[in-house]
C-alpha cells in the first residue's frame, strides 16, 4: 500500500467563522488548531498545509474555568537585563483579547515553518464585525 501525499491543487481551503462568545478558552483553542491544521479532513498530512482559514469574532467574551482569570500569568522579556514582564489574564483580556486566543492556539501548533504559515490563517477580532464578508465564511458550531 502506498502512502498518500496530497497535492497542492487537491487541497480546498474553506473559511470558517467562530463566535467566541461564552466559549471556554482551551476548548475553543483546540477546535481552532484542528481547523487550521486540517486534521478534520480525510486528506490530512502532517507535512502539508491542508488547513482552513478561521475568523474568530467576539474575542473579548471568552470564559475560563477555575481561578485562571486571576492566577494565569503571561510572560514576555525585552532581552535586556531585568526585562521580564508579567501580565495576568485579566489584564490581557482588557488590553488585547486577540492575543490571548492567538497564544492559546500557538501552543497547540508545531513550532516550525509549517506552524508559522498556519497561524497566519487565523484572524481574530474583538467585536462581532470582521472584514472577511467577501470570503463567505461558514459558521462553525462548537
Amino acid at each position: 500500500m502506498k502512502t498518500y501525499h496530497p497535492k497542492r491543487e487537491e487541497i480546498q481551503q474553506k473559511w470558517w467563522l467562530i463566535n467566541a462568545d461564552g466559549q471556554i478558552l482551551g476548548r475553543l483553542a483546540t477546535e481552532i488548531a484542528i481547523l487550521l491544521r486540517g486534521k478534520n479532513k480525510p486528506q490530512f498530512a502532517p507535512s502539508v498545509d491542508t488547513g482552513d482559514f478561521v475568523v474568530v469574532i467576539n474575542a473579548e467574551k471568552i470564559k475560563t474555568t477555575g481561578n485562571k482569570i486571576e492566577d494565569k500569568i503571561y510572560y514576555s522579556h525585552s532581552l535586556y537585563p531585568g526585562g521580564l514582564k508579567e501580565k495576568k489574564l485579566k489584564e490581557m483580556l482588557a488590553a488585547k483579547p486577540e492575543e490571548v486566543i492567538r497564544r492559546a492556539v500557538w501552543g497547540m501548533i508545531p513550532k516550525n515553518k509549517l506552524g508559522r504559515a498556519v497561524i497566519k490563517k487565523l484572524k481574530i477580532y474583538r467585536g462581532p464585525e470582521h472584514p472577511h464578508q467577501a470570503q463567505n465564511p461558514e459558521e462553525y458550531k462548537i
